[in-house]
């Protein structure tokens, strides 16, 4: 008998940076497929919007709003810890949440906002994810997926550190599938191309990276947050059961390119 392939009914989520951008579409599409969600990011007030629009939508108790700073891991235990004692278990960890606090040549960085990076793009995922998965292990089951981007596949001239920040994102997921694969609890990344969010507004809000960027891309448009919650309801689902360790490439074929 096969299984609903995308049913989440009963599974518990946290979704990391989920109050706005590809986080909060991350969390809406796996409340709309039965999960019970988990909004975090820094600011409360902030998580408790988009748990009241959850909830008005899917029924009281869908969705809880716990803020976290994810540089902060006393934050982030205690984000494990309340969805836990909320709803029981975690079934399913998206780590969203990211930064880029420079813009330029890699030559130009201050050590201040490359371990800022490196803190927020890895470290923090690597604390959650220790936090959450020895109860995914006991159980031989669960998802964990990091989004990290297709900066981690390419080189830039203006966001060099976050690119190799992504790409460590990749080898932990890799590494991670690697430890908690004979357990039954699968580790992946999704990795977008340039999506219209705000933190990515510093790039396709100028004109010539916009007109770059499209230029090279098949749909030749970039992508809308929404267009990457799919990627995510099918690594938290029975659908991918059999998948661990990858990189879910989600451009719009940016990374393919455009020839002659």
């Amino acid at each position: 008998m096969i299984p609903r392939l995308f049913d989440l009914t009963g599974k518990v989520a946290i979704v990391t940076g989920s109050s706005r951008g590809i986080g909060l579409a991350i969390a809406a599409a796996l409340a709309e497929h039965g999960a019970k969600v988990v909004i975090s990011s820094r600011k409360q007030d902030a998580c408790d919007e988009v748990a009241h629009a959850i909830n008005a939508q899917h029924g009281d108790g869908t969705a809880i709003a716990v803020a976290a700073n994810i540089s902060d891991k006393e934050a982030l235990q205690n984000l494990a810890d309340t969805a836990r004692q909320h709803f029981g278990q975690i079934d399913i960890l998206c780590c969203n949440a990211a930064s880029n606090p420079y813009y330029g040549p890699m030559g130009g960085i201050s050590d201040d906002q490359f371990r800022k990076i490196f803190d927020n793009n890895v470290l923090s995922n690597h604390w959650l994810i220790q936090m959450v998965a020895p109860e995914m292990l006991k159980r031989h089951e669960g998802s964990i997926i990091i989004v990290s981007s297709i900066g981690g596949l390419t080189s830039s001239t203006t966001i060099g550190a976050y690119n190799v920040s992504k790409a460590a994102d990749f080898q932990l997921a890799r590494n991670l599938a690697a430890e908690f694969g004979p357990k039954g609890v699968r580790v992946n990344c999704i990795a977008p191309g340039l999506v219209k969010t705000d933190f990515a507004k510093a790039l396709w809000e100028n004109p010539d990276t916009l007109k770059a960027v499209t230029r090279g891309t098949p749909l030749r448009r970039i992508g809308e947050p929404h267009e990457i919650a799919g990627a995510a309801v099918y690594l938290a689902s029975p659908a991918s059961t059999f998948m661990t360790g990858q990189t879910m490439i989600v451009d719009g074929g940016s990374t393919i390119g455009v020839g002659l």
